[in-house]
């Protein structure tokens, strides 16, 4: 039995879940939600496991068409949502019925939200994932974005017995100006002034910015007079702030397996959310940090997560 229908796909839709991993030296890269806080957080409001499959949703919505009773919820980029043109709220489960029409309109602040389902979207799992890789045509819906007139199934669940909501002040905010965590390396060897550059610079998202990496722009990074500027291919992570010739930060993000030029710094996991939720012309300041700080502030997050799960089920 169908669930949704895809009366209009938005900006960029895809079905997304925590990645794909392991298959990185295959050229297959890890793929999965930008925001993991966001999208943990969509499928515990609807009772879901935390990697569920669900609806990564780019700067403008799609409008669905529902055929199957069941809870939803929207997390993450604040967006303009109403079923049958009835504002609704984010951040909180939504019993939805059949022929019911749920819109999402453009991001208000942030750039990518989380939609989700009671039992999660049913669609092949590839490589362990059910993650779209856009790039390599697997995974998700068809590998691809969600187009018009599109069928959606959701696995079976039952509706909550109460409906949840996640508390108002632990909602994040998705400012337009973050200040984003980073560890010096893997290769910061090769920079010296560049060093102070980019931790004491404000800088810009240009228009190339996607799944793959966000270009930035701002006070030149040099590499030291003695260092090569590229350095033998190897393998990238999400997070690493990579400096190409033209001395201009680049942060790889999901959709990324090799590089081939030296990274300076890494972002910690936490805070890749702040950089997937911004758009071009917001402006990233970075700030030194250290391992033991990443972990403690990781176990946080997870701790959060949890208290509002357990809270749920106790319910």
């Amino acid at each position: 039995m169908s669930a949704l229908k895809v009366l209009a796909p938005g900006g960029f839709t895809t079905v997304q879940d925590k990645g794909r991993f392991g298959y990185q030296q295959m050229g297959i890269p890890v793929c999965g939600v930008l925001d993991s806080f966001a999208f943990s957080v969509a499928n515990v409001l609807v009772g879901n496991n935390e990697n569920q499959a669900v609806l990564e949703i780019t700067v403008m919505g799609p409008s669905l068409e529902i055929t199957k009773e069941m809870d939803i919820a929207l997390t993450g980029a604040k967006m303009g949502m109403s079923l049958n043109d009835k504002p609704i709220e984010q951040w909180k489960s939504i019993r939805v019925n059949p022929g019911d029409i749920l819109t999402i309109s453009q991001i208000q602040s942030g750039c990518r939200s989380y939609l989700s389902f009671s039992g999660g979207l049913k669609v092949p799992k590839i490589m362990g994932s059910y993650s779209t890789y856009v790039g390599g045509k697997i995974g998700g819906f068809m590998g691809r974005s969600l187009q018009k007139g599109d069928i959606l199934q959701t696995n079976n669940a039952k509706t909550l017995n109460k409906p949840r909501s996640f508390p108002l002040e632990s909602i994040p905010q998705y400012p337009s100006n973050p200040i984003v965590r980073a560890i010096l390396g893997p290769q910061d060897d090769h920079f010296d002034q560049g060093i102070s550059a980019l931790f004491e610079t404000d800088y810009m998202v240009t228009a190339k910015a996607d799944r793959m990496g966000y270009r930035l722009q701002g006070a030149p990074v040099p590499i030291k007079n003695s260092m090569s500027k590229s350095i033998v291919s190897e393998p990238s992570m999400p997070g690493s702030i990579q400096i190409p010739p033209d001395e201009q930060p680049i942060i790889l993000l999901v959709e990324q397996t090799v590089g081939g030029y030296a990274k300076i710094a890494t972002i910690i996991s936490t805070d890749l959310s702040k950089v997937a939720q911004t758009t071009p012309g917001d402006t990233i300041r970075f700030e030194k940090t250290d391992l033991k700080t990443a972990h403690n502030l990781y176990m946080e997050e997870r701790k959060k997560i949890l208290q509002i799960k357990e809270f749920f089920l106790n319910r």
